[in-house]
């Protein structure tokens, strides 16, 4: 019964989808406010059937209801509740219904937050947000229907969940993966709207800009956290493989990163106008393109959720219906498209500028890597591999560069800058990042690599410059009395996105380099050195999991001379249902240095093959991630987007006028 109530449920939410994309849409044409009206009741009564209807699913999974397929070939009577919970996206058709309840999520919240925002405007973001959740829940519906039965035949018990998502991290990842891709979304139906409208003025910049920013610091957490489980799920000791799937995340990322670039411009100056529609429509449809890359099977990966052509041929149609429509009302709009700012060389303009081109630059070499071997293969040369040495060695440079603007850019005043004064000033901060870029790694190491001393030097030279910036700033009249209070939200928040983005670099940068691995026989009380420390298997312990049978060995860890000691439990697990083993890694974390040890196989003779890692500052690269995050949702708390201020300033501009002298 739990089955059919969900699928009703589901059912209902395409119907109310399409009233939602049709009914606003049309009242915004023929300019009829109750017909404008629609898109917000729609909205929720679509986001709450499709809350039935997943929590419809979960329940099916708590009950162990075998007779529904998706239930059967994810879940299994010996499986933890929690991961049955989980489990609920842990396959294709689950985690489609989590991606159209974000869908509709998204557009439940603009509908809430929206109070004051013009209703014409209202009506066609919340409209184009219904047409978006209307592909998607047909798709769901026609091709990935998560409720079908298996009747009168069923399994009794299941067929169990991939050992590798029984983790915390599926818990945690997809979700916050599809918040991110989902709400780009917003910023895609906010750019359309304002297509739809012909007034491409700074308000919808201004608008959409909080939306944006809520997308981008999801979708970081979603990548960084995903990162972070296959370091310690799949007991190779990576962190990022530039697998075709992990690259699907990245290229919506680097879209969404120049986006917020481009509307900052666009807001305070009415600049890349043009930049800022493309990269609005590019990142969602980026988003799209990896939701066909993960379920249609055209690449392998061990990410990937499905392998069935015909869906993958569904999401490709829809790709090409939402870029394609997007891109020719772009076309149609084009002359109504004209930047009002003016900006010389030397101006913040001109760094934003640059940022935007390393950004799409450095999009471009992932989307080429990721996708030119798929048309090799499918235009019938060969098989192709792009691995990670092409990725490393294009992208590396663009990294180096773009730390290298950072550092300058937030410093300059828009329209014009004195940068010849700011460079005097600026010189001894430059000197003093770059000795210590490189003293620093070879005072701890002995050795300093030019990547790493380049890396570590402008990571430094963006943490200086902020500190510089942010004297400067309190050194204003203005600033003086509140302090560091007295400095907004917004700048609060690009300052830590910036810091993190170079505490990640450092992370990277120093791993890299640094790090030390060696995969060894490990037999019963004979100890190795690795790295500084010693390693020795003291004993071997059998357990019995809830759905597994495990081998754990204890490890001693120590440093003779530092008088350092501990015990690490890595172990070897053996999923009775899928007869599947996996790697449980033990961690020793720090941020200055970490430890990971991974079981491998038994040998004849008794002894284990053991991966040891020593890694230093690994910890740098997901510190840096959430710092970044934060940094997000701090500018998001910005007084200056509540939607009333917004509309405060649309109405004192009249339409944009001044825009070009602000």
């Amino acid at each position: 019964m739990l089955a059919e109530i969900g699928h009703l449920a589901l059912i209902l939410a395409l119907c109310l989808a399409a009233v939602q994309a049709v009914v606003p849409l049309w009242g915004a044409a023929v300019n009829d406010a109750r017909l404008m009206a629609v898109a917000r009741p729609a909205a929720a009564a679509q986001f709450g059937f499709l809350l039935i209807s997943f929590v419809a699913l979960a329940l099916c999974f708590v009950n162990n209801d075998f007779t529904v397929a998706y239930v059967a070939q994810n879940s299994n009577t010996a499986l933890p509740v929690w991961y049955r919970i989980s489990a609920v996206w842990g396959g294709h058709e689950g985690s489609l219904l989590l991606w159209v309840l974000m869908i509709a999520g998204w557009g439940l919240a603009v509908a809430l937050a929206s109070r004051t925002l013009p209703l014409e405007m209202l009506a066609r973001v919340l409209g184009v947000m219904g047409l978006i959740s209307l592909g998607f829940l047909a798709f769901t519906q026609f091709t990935s229907n998560p409720f079908e039965r298996l009747l009168p035949f069923y399994p009794v018990n299941g067929r169990d969940l991939n050992p590798l998502l029984q983790d915390v991290g599926l818990i945690f990842h997809p979700p916050m993966l599809y918040m991110g891709y989902v709400g780009f979304s917003v910023a895609f139906a906010f750019v359309v709207a304002a297509l739809l409208s012909g007034r491409l003025d700074s308000a919808w910049a201004r608008w959409s800009r909080p939306w944006t920013t809520a997308a981008w610091c999801f979708l970081t957490l979603g990548i960084s956290l995903g990162s972070f489980w296959a370091y310690y799920e799949l007991g190779w000791g990576g962190w990022w493989f530039w697998d075709p799937v992990e690259n699907a995340s990245f290229m919506p990322w680097l879209a969404g990163t120049a986006l917020m670039h481009s509307l900052a411009a666009t807001e305070k100056r009415g600049v890349f106008r043009a930049w800022t529609v493309l990269l609005a429509i590019s990142a969602f449809s980026l988003s799209i393109l990896g939701t066909f890359l993960v379920r249609s099977g055209v690449l392998t990966s061990v990410h990937a959720f499905a392998s069935d052509p015909e869906r993958g041929l569904f999401i490709l149609a829809l790709l090409a219906v939402v870029t394609g429509s997007a891109l020719l009302l772009l076309l149609f709009r084009a002359h109504t498209i004209r930047s009002t700012g003016r900006f010389e060389l030397a101006s913040r303009e001109t760094f934003l500028l640059w940022n935007n081109l390393l950004l799409v630059g450095a999009c471009a070499v992932v989307f080429v890597g990721t996708l030119f071997p798929l048309a090799v293969d499918i235009l019938g040369f060969g098989k192709l591999s792009v691995g990670p040495p092409y990725f490393n060695t294009l992208f590396a440079p663009l990294t180096i560069i773009l730390l290298a603007f950072l550092g300058v850019g937030p410093l300059l005043r828009w329209k014009r800058h004195d940068l010849k004064g700011l460079l005097r000033t600026l010189a001894p901060l430059a000197v003093l990042a770059m000795v210590a870029g490189f003293v620093l790694p070879y005072w701890f190491t002995g050795s300093v690599p030019l990547l790493v001393g380049l890396s570590v030097a402008l990571s430094l030279w963006v943490g200086f410059t902020a500190l510089y910036d942010i004297a400067d700033k309190l050194r204003n009249k203005r600033n003086k009395l509140r302090g560091l209070a007295g400095l907004s939200r917004s700048y609060w928040g690009m300052t830590l996105g910036h810091l993190g983005l170079a505490v990640m670099v450092v992370g990277v940068a120093v791993t890299s380099y640094y790090s030390v691995e060696r995969d060894v026989r490990m037999a019963l009380n004979e100890p190795l050195d690795v790295g500084p420390y010693q390693f020795e298997l003291l004993r071997l312990r059998d357990y019995q999991g809830p759905n597994y049978t495990s081998t754990q060995g204890i490890i001693r860890v120590s440093n003779p001379a530092e008088g350092f000691e501990t015990l690490v439990r890595p172990a070897k697990r053996m999923y009775t249902v899928q007869q599947m083993p996996m790697t449980e890694v033990a961690l020793m974390p720090s941020l200055i240095q970490e430890i990971y040890v991974a079981m491998g196989e038994p040998l004849d003779d008794g002894s284990w093959a053991v991966r040891v890692h020593y890694k230093p500052f690994v910890r740098w690269l997901w510190l840096g991630s959430l710092i970044m995050a934060l940094g997000g949702f701090i500018a998001i708390m910005d007084p200056r987007y509540r939607t009333e201020r917004v509309r405060r300033v649309v109405d004192a501009r009249a339409g944009d006028a001044d825009v070009a002298g602000a």
